[in-house]
Protein backbone atom coordinates (compact mmCIF):
# COMPACT_ATOMS: atom_id res chain seq x y z
CA UNK A 1 0.00 0.00 0.00
CA UNK A 2 2.83 2.43 0.86
CA UNK A 3 4.56 1.68 -2.45
CA UNK A 4 1.33 2.36 -4.34
CA UNK A 5 0.83 5.64 -2.45
CA UNK A 6 4.36 6.80 -3.30
CA UNK A 7 3.80 5.85 -6.95
CA UNK A 8 0.59 7.88 -6.96
CA UNK A 9 2.34 10.94 -5.52
CA UNK A 10 5.24 10.63 -7.97
CA UNK A 11 2.81 10.22 -10.86
CA UNK A 12 1.18 13.58 -10.05
CA UNK A 13 4.60 15.26 -10.21
CA UNK A 14 5.57 13.59 -13.50
CA UNK A 15 2.15 14.23 -15.08
CA UNK A 16 2.77 17.98 -14.86
CA UNK A 17 6.11 17.70 -16.68
CA UNK A 18 4.71 16.13 -19.85
CA UNK A 19 6.67 12.87 -19.52
CA UNK A 20 5.15 10.10 -21.63
CA UNK A 21 3.03 7.40 -20.03
CA UNK A 22 5.48 4.75 -21.23
CA UNK A 23 8.37 6.53 -19.49
CA UNK A 24 6.33 7.02 -16.31
CA UNK A 25 5.33 3.36 -16.34
CA UNK A 26 8.98 2.28 -16.49
CA UNK A 27 10.09 4.73 -13.78
CA UNK A 28 7.28 3.95 -11.35
CA UNK A 29 7.09 0.22 -11.98
CA UNK A 30 3.34 0.19 -12.62
CA UNK A 31 1.30 -0.44 -15.75
CA UNK A 32 -0.09 2.35 -17.93
CA UNK A 33 -3.57 1.16 -16.89
CA UNK A 34 -2.71 1.98 -13.26
CA UNK A 35 -1.49 5.42 -14.36
CA UNK A 36 -4.81 5.97 -16.11
CA UNK A 37 -6.63 5.09 -12.87
CA UNK A 38 -4.39 7.52 -10.95
CA UNK A 39 -5.33 10.30 -13.38
CA UNK A 40 -9.05 9.66 -13.02
CA UNK A 41 -8.86 9.43 -9.24
CA UNK A 42 -7.02 12.77 -8.95
CA UNK A 43 -9.08 14.46 -11.72
CA UNK A 44 -5.94 15.59 -13.53
CA UNK A 45 -6.39 16.94 -17.08
CA UNK A 46 -6.46 14.34 -19.83
CA UNK A 47 -3.14 14.09 -21.62
CA UNK A 48 -3.10 14.79 -25.34
CA UNK A 49 -0.37 14.53 -27.93
CA UNK A 50 1.99 17.40 -27.14
CA UNK A 51 0.01 18.32 -24.02
CA UNK A 52 2.82 19.52 -21.77
CA UNK A 53 4.13 22.85 -20.46
CA UNK A 54 4.38 25.29 -23.34
CA UNK A 55 1.75 23.51 -25.44
CA UNK A 56 -1.47 25.52 -26.16
CA UNK A 57 -3.70 22.84 -24.59
CA UNK A 58 -1.73 22.51 -21.35
CA UNK A 59 -3.54 23.82 -18.27
CA UNK A 60 -6.21 25.62 -20.29
CA UNK A 61 -8.87 27.32 -18.19
CA UNK A 62 -12.62 26.85 -18.41
CA UNK A 63 -15.74 28.24 -16.75
CA UNK A 64 -17.90 25.67 -14.96
CA UNK A 65 -20.95 25.56 -12.70
CA UNK A 66 -20.27 23.68 -9.47
CA UNK A 67 -22.20 23.18 -6.24
CA UNK A 68 -21.03 25.05 -3.12
CA UNK A 69 -20.17 22.61 -0.35
CA UNK A 70 -17.34 20.21 -1.19
CA UNK A 71 -18.01 16.47 -1.30
CA UNK A 72 -14.69 14.55 -1.30
CA UNK A 73 -14.40 12.00 -4.11
CA UNK A 74 -14.09 9.20 -1.54
CA UNK A 75 -17.18 10.22 0.50
CA UNK A 76 -19.85 7.54 0.98
CA UNK A 77 -22.67 10.06 0.57
CA UNK A 78 -23.31 13.78 0.07
CA UNK A 79 -24.07 14.57 3.70
CA UNK A 80 -20.69 16.24 4.30
CA UNK A 81 -21.39 19.05 1.82
CA UNK A 82 -23.16 21.32 4.31
CA UNK A 83 -20.08 21.29 6.55
CA UNK A 84 -17.63 21.87 3.69
CA UNK A 85 -18.66 25.24 2.27
CA UNK A 86 -15.46 26.75 3.70
CA UNK A 87 -11.95 25.41 4.30
CA UNK A 88 -9.48 27.02 6.71
CA UNK A 89 -6.38 27.92 4.71
CA UNK A 90 -4.12 27.26 7.72
CA UNK A 91 -5.09 23.56 7.89
CA UNK A 92 -6.42 22.67 4.41
CA UNK A 93 -3.13 21.05 3.41
CA UNK A 94 -3.44 18.50 6.24
CA UNK A 95 -7.18 17.76 6.23
CA UNK A 96 -8.11 14.60 4.28
CA UNK A 97 -11.15 16.30 2.74
CA UNK A 98 -9.14 19.23 1.34
CA UNK A 99 -5.45 18.33 0.94
CA UNK A 100 -5.59 16.70 -2.52
CA UNK A 101 -7.91 19.42 -3.81
CA UNK A 102 -5.52 22.12 -2.59
CA UNK A 103 -2.65 20.44 -4.40
CA UNK A 104 -4.34 19.33 -7.62
CA UNK A 105 -7.78 20.98 -8.01
CA UNK A 106 -7.76 24.72 -7.38
CA UNK A 107 -10.24 27.15 -8.88
CA UNK A 108 -11.32 30.79 -8.89
CA UNK A 109 -14.80 31.62 -7.62
CA UNK A 110 -15.90 34.98 -9.08
CA UNK A 111 -17.93 37.43 -7.00
CA UNK A 112 -18.63 41.13 -6.69
CA UNK A 113 -19.40 41.05 -2.96
CA UNK A 114 -20.16 38.90 0.06
CA UNK A 115 -22.28 39.22 3.19
CA UNK A 116 -21.70 38.82 6.91
CA UNK A 117 -24.14 39.22 9.79
CA UNK A 118 -23.59 41.21 13.00
CA UNK A 119 -25.55 40.36 16.14
CA UNK A 120 -26.50 43.28 18.36
CA UNK A 121 -28.54 42.15 21.34
CA UNK A 122 -31.43 40.12 19.98
CA UNK A 123 -31.20 41.43 16.42
CA UNK A 124 -28.87 40.66 13.51
CA UNK A 125 -27.84 43.07 10.77
CA UNK A 126 -26.30 41.97 7.44
CA UNK A 127 -23.37 43.85 5.88
CA UNK A 128 -22.12 43.71 2.31
CA UNK A 129 -18.37 43.67 1.62
CA UNK A 130 -16.98 44.85 -1.71
CA UNK A 131 -13.63 45.35 -3.42
CA UNK A 132 -12.96 48.70 -5.08
CA UNK A 133 -16.60 49.82 -4.86
CA UNK A 134 -18.12 46.76 -6.48
CA UNK A 135 -15.35 45.51 -8.76
CA UNK A 136 -15.39 41.83 -9.78
CA UNK A 137 -12.92 39.72 -7.78
CA UNK A 138 -12.19 36.02 -7.15
CA UNK A 139 -12.20 33.86 -4.04
CA UNK A 140 -9.57 31.13 -3.72
CA UNK A 141 -11.49 27.90 -4.23
CA UNK A 142 -10.84 24.17 -4.33
CA UNK A 143 -13.05 21.58 -6.02
CA UNK A 144 -13.68 17.86 -6.26
CA UNK A 145 -15.79 15.41 -8.25
CA UNK A 146 -18.03 12.86 -6.49
CA UNK A 147 -20.13 10.14 -8.09
CA UNK A 148 -23.68 9.70 -6.81
CA UNK A 149 -25.38 6.28 -6.52
CA UNK A 150 -26.82 6.69 -10.03
CA UNK A 151 -23.36 7.17 -11.52
CA UNK A 152 -23.73 10.92 -12.12
CA UNK A 153 -20.72 13.17 -11.55
CA UNK A 154 -21.29 15.91 -8.97
CA UNK A 155 -18.70 18.69 -8.95
CA UNK A 156 -18.49 20.69 -5.74
CA UNK A 157 -16.29 23.38 -4.22
CA UNK A 158 -15.18 25.08 -1.01
CA UNK A 159 -13.99 28.63 -0.42
CA UNK A 160 -10.74 29.01 1.50
CA UNK A 161 -10.81 31.34 4.50
CA UNK A 162 -8.16 33.25 6.43
CA UNK A 163 -7.81 35.73 9.29
CA UNK A 164 -9.75 39.00 8.90
CA UNK A 165 -8.35 42.29 7.63
CA UNK A 166 -9.04 45.74 9.05
CA UNK A 167 -12.47 45.92 7.40
CA UNK A 168 -13.85 42.45 8.10
CA UNK A 169 -12.47 42.15 11.67
CA UNK A 170 -15.22 44.50 12.88
CA UNK A 171 -17.88 41.88 12.11
CA UNK A 172 -16.16 38.48 11.96
CA UNK A 173 -13.04 36.60 13.04
CA UNK A 174 -12.60 35.04 9.56
CA UNK A 175 -12.86 36.19 5.96
CA UNK A 176 -12.79 34.46 2.56
CA UNK A 177 -9.46 34.49 0.75
CA UNK A 178 -9.62 37.07 -2.05
CA UNK A 179 -6.76 36.52 -4.49
CA UNK A 180 -4.74 39.28 -6.05
CA UNK A 181 -5.33 39.20 -9.84
CA UNK A 182 -1.58 38.84 -10.36
CA UNK A 183 -1.82 35.47 -8.56
CA UNK A 184 -4.59 33.96 -10.71
CA UNK A 185 -2.31 32.16 -13.16
CA UNK A 186 -0.14 30.66 -10.42
CA UNK A 187 -3.20 29.54 -8.44
CA UNK A 188 -4.66 27.79 -11.49
CA UNK A 189 -1.36 26.32 -12.77
CA UNK A 190 -1.73 22.49 -12.68
CA UNK A 191 2.04 22.19 -12.64
CA UNK A 192 2.29 24.11 -9.35
CA UNK A 193 1.97 21.42 -6.69
CA UNK A 194 4.16 23.02 -4.04
CA UNK A 195 1.55 23.44 -1.31
CA UNK A 196 3.85 25.58 0.81
CA UNK A 197 4.32 28.08 -2.03
CA UNK A 198 0.60 28.04 -2.89
CA UNK A 199 -0.33 28.65 0.75
CA UNK A 200 1.63 31.91 0.66
CA UNK A 201 -1.16 33.31 -1.52
CA UNK A 202 -3.81 32.64 1.14
CA UNK A 203 -3.50 35.90 3.05
CA UNK A 204 -6.01 38.56 4.15
CA UNK A 205 -6.85 40.93 1.30
CA UNK A 206 -5.72 44.55 1.61
CA UNK A 207 -8.39 46.27 3.70
CA UNK A 208 -7.61 49.62 2.06
CA UNK A 209 -9.17 48.27 -1.15
CA UNK A 210 -12.41 47.15 0.52
CA UNK A 211 -15.53 48.71 1.96
CA UNK A 212 -18.60 47.47 3.81
CA UNK A 213 -22.09 48.85 4.43
CA UNK A 214 -25.39 47.62 5.93
CA UNK A 215 -27.97 46.04 3.63
CA UNK A 216 -31.55 44.83 3.92
CA UNK A 217 -32.41 41.64 5.78
CA UNK A 218 -34.19 40.47 2.65
CA UNK A 219 -30.93 38.74 1.70
CA UNK A 220 -31.88 36.10 4.27
CA UNK A 221 -34.50 34.68 1.87
CA UNK A 222 -33.22 32.61 -1.05
CA UNK A 223 -36.11 33.79 -3.23
CA UNK A 224 -34.58 37.28 -3.21
CA UNK A 225 -31.85 37.28 -5.85
CA UNK A 226 -31.61 40.76 -7.34
CA UNK A 227 -29.55 43.93 -7.12
CA UNK A 228 -31.71 45.20 -4.27
CA UNK A 229 -30.00 42.71 -1.95
CA UNK A 230 -26.77 44.71 -2.08
CA UNK A 231 -28.37 48.17 -1.95
CA UNK A 232 -27.19 50.17 1.12
CA UNK A 233 -29.65 50.89 3.93
CA UNK A 234 -29.44 53.31 6.85
CA UNK A 235 -28.50 51.72 10.17
CA UNK A 236 -26.69 54.66 11.73
CA UNK A 237 -26.80 53.60 15.34
CA UNK A 238 -25.32 50.15 14.71
CA UNK A 239 -22.81 51.42 12.19
CA UNK A 240 -21.48 54.14 14.51
CA UNK A 241 -21.00 51.66 17.32
CA UNK A 242 -19.14 49.17 15.09
CA UNK A 243 -16.88 51.44 13.11
CA UNK A 244 -16.32 54.51 15.31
Amino acid sequence: MKLLLRARQKYAELHATGVSYRAMSRELGVSERVLYLFRREMHLPRRKRGDKPGHPYYGRKKLSLVRWGLIPSWAKDASAAARMINARSETAATKPAFRDALKFRRCLIPADGFYEWVRTGKTKQPYCFEVNAGELFAFAGIWDRWWDPSGNAVETCSILTTTPNTVTSAVHDRMPVILDPDSYDLWLDPGMQNVTAISELLKPFDGRLMRCYPVSKRINHVANDDEGCSRPVEVEQIQNRLFS
